[in-house]
């Protein structure tokens, strides 16, 4: 079960949680299950931590692969414009065209590598929110469940 899943039973434990009657919405919940379902969060946890290293790990996969892809295209076209300034009946026009061939290659190298930073800066974004979300969907349900075993104990009959 993944931490969302988790956290939706919680949620539904609380939905489904008998009300306390003039008690301003607070109810009563198995604090054995909560408590289970606090642990299970907690063993996922390192679970959705290692996703968003395994995602940033990609992310300098695909950030090397485009260097690699650059770096490639840069030695074709030098190679390409080394073989144009060899033949001397064209020496100025393959000087101009290695020249045009590298400026193509860099700017095809920029703009892979703008590209896969965005790519990887937008998963780690979605990644960051994902795991925003969860902690406070955690911190949502531990307040409710102290709130809950705060009023319980309140409206307990003390013995005499």
């Amino acid at each position: 079960m993944n931490i969302d899943e988790i956290l939706n039973m919680i949620d539904d434990m609380l939905e489904e949680a008998w009300s306390l009657p003039f008690s301003g919405g607070r109810c009563v919940v198995d604090a054995q299950k909560v408590k289970e379902c606090i642990e299970d969060i907690r063993l996922n946890l390192p679970g959705e931590i290692k996703q968003a290293k395994m995602i940033v790990a990609d992310r300098n996969d695909i950030i090397k692969s485009a260097e690699r892809q650059a770096e490639s295209a840069l030695r074709k076209a030098e190679e390409r414009a080394r073989m144009l300034i060899a033949q001397e009946e064209i020496v100025k026009q393959a000087q101009e065209k290695a020249a045009d061939i590298i400026a193509q290659a860099q700017m095809a190298a920029k703009e892979i590598r703008r590209a896969s930073h965005e790519f990887s800066d937008s998963i780690l974004k979605e990644t960051e929110e994902n795991l925003s979300s969860s902690l406070k969907n955690v911190r949502d349900t531990r307040q409710a469940l102290r709130n809950a075993t705060s009023k319980s104990k309140q409206q307990m009959p003390k013995e005499n």
